[in-house]
């Protein structure tokens, strides 16, 4: 294609500019990297602090407040455990941030296309005054405005289902301190791992009921609630396993753990604290709105037409949001949902403002411990980019899955 290009017109041809401005722009991009990263280098050498992740082998000597059950991590460990607790407390609070964010994102987006002129009112209001309130504020104020300002333990902490013990002792259900929630939890027995086959055997089941109707459906064109009945199938399954269990061992798999408390000690069940709460109660509440205006758009984004031939076949409000407006309106909603997403996982690293020990809080406490930033920093990108790549591969996936495809 370059035959008919002489001297005196590749300069006016818009084919020799696309290539050469892209070269240029290349050119320039390597010589500047180039040198950043001769200061950078030059620097690092005359502090003698070239890059070394030999750190991540020496002892941390600092303390978690929060730290899961299944790490063993102390001040005696080394620094790649403290990196890893961080990496799952940001993953904790990511991955329940998207799915709460998303349940709250779609009752109120629906709500706002109701005909209800309460409900589209009041979700009208819920997205435009927390759209407009920066999340850092949002986070101070649910930390320093509500979770820590709760009743004292050895007070009158809000309870639910209390029943007192001898000694000051008693414990309930659900206990709300400014030392966060404690809450009942199952936990595992000795017949806990005969149990545990059972689950695998109601996941395979879960997973056959899933293969089976979505083949069903494509094969008669009637769609039946799948996902439902893969769930109900789960619980069927785990259900009878649970009995099977308890009747051959003469011991439940599972047991409440049941919080305890005396004056200032919290004993047993699943604790979560006022940082946890206050970072996740945050990034839902103002990720929702976000969410909410995204569906919002896809939901109108589907013709009226649409919804009045559903209504003309004499299908139901319900039916009519599942199989013709929800299922069009996915195609607009999934691409920037992604965004919102992938924005939800970056802004946990403001946890650092209310303590949360994130991956961020705790690369900043290593940082100071050790004094490697290039590290450091680079191990925090790296990580947070592997998060926005797999949420936006997954995203992706389902995108293409759902698209309309043309013949």
């Amino acid at each position: 294609m370059w035959r008919d290009l002489t001297w005196q017109n590749f300069w006016r041809d818009e084919r020799f500019l696309r290539v050469f401005g892209q070269v240029v722009f290349v050119v320039v991009v390597l010589v500047v990297g180039r040198f950043l990263y001769v200061n950078m280098y030059t620097a690092l050498e005359q502090r003698s602090l070239l890059p070394d992740f030999g750190f991540l082998n020496t002892v941390a000597g600092f303390d978690i407040g929060e730290v899961p059950s299944f790490i063993d991590y102390s001040g005696a460990s080394p620094n790649k455990m403290a990196f890893l607790v961080g990496l799952v407390n940001t993953l904790r609070v990511s991955a329940l941030g998207i799915v709460f964010a998303t349940i709250v994102g779609v009752i109120v987006g629906t709500a706002r296309v109701l005909p209800n002129p309460l409900a589209r009112g009041l979700a009208t209001a819920y997205v435009e005054f927390l759209r407009n309130v920066p999340l850092l504020v949002l986070l101070v104020f649910w930390y320093r405005g509500v979770f820590i300002v709760l009743p004292r333990l050895a007070e009158t902490p809000l309870v639910w289902g209390r029943q007192d013990l001898p000694d000051g002792k008693f414990r309930a259900w659900l206990i709300l301190s400014n030392r966060g929630m404690s809450m009942a939890w199952p936990v595992g027995t000795e017949s806990w791992p005969a149990y545990r086959l059972w689950l695998w055997l109601a996941v395979l089941a879960a997973v056959a009921v899933y293969v089976g109707l979505t083949w069903y459906a494509r094969r008669t064109g009637r769609a039946p609630l799948t996902l439902v009945w893969a769930v109900a199938a789960f619980f069927a399954v785990a259900a009878l396993g649970f009995l099977v269990v308890q009747a051959t061992t003469g011991q439940a798999p599972l047991r409440w753990a049941v919080p305890q408390v005396k004056k200032r000690l919290v004993a047993g069940g699943l604790k979560l604290s006022p940082e946890f709460l206050a970072l996740l109660s945050g990034l839902v509440i103002y990720t929702g709105a976000y969410i909410a205006e995204v569906v919002r758009a896809g939901l109108q984004a589907v013709s009226k037409g649409q919804i009045e031939a559903a209504r003309a076949l004499g299908l139901t409000t319900f039916q009519t949001l599942r199989f013709v407006v929800f299922p069009q309106a996915l195609r607009v909603i999934v691409p920037p949902l992604t965004s919102q997403y992938l924005n939800l996982t970056k802004n946990s690293t403001l946890a650092v403002a209310i303590g949360y020990p994130d991956l961020f809080n705790v690369a900043g406490t290593i940082f100071n411990q050790t004094g490697r930033s290039i590290e450091v920093i680079v191990i925090i990108m790296g990580v947070y980019l592997s998060f926005s790549l797999i949420t936006s591969a997954f995203m992706n996936w389902y995108n293409r899955k759902i698209r309309l495809v043309e013949r």
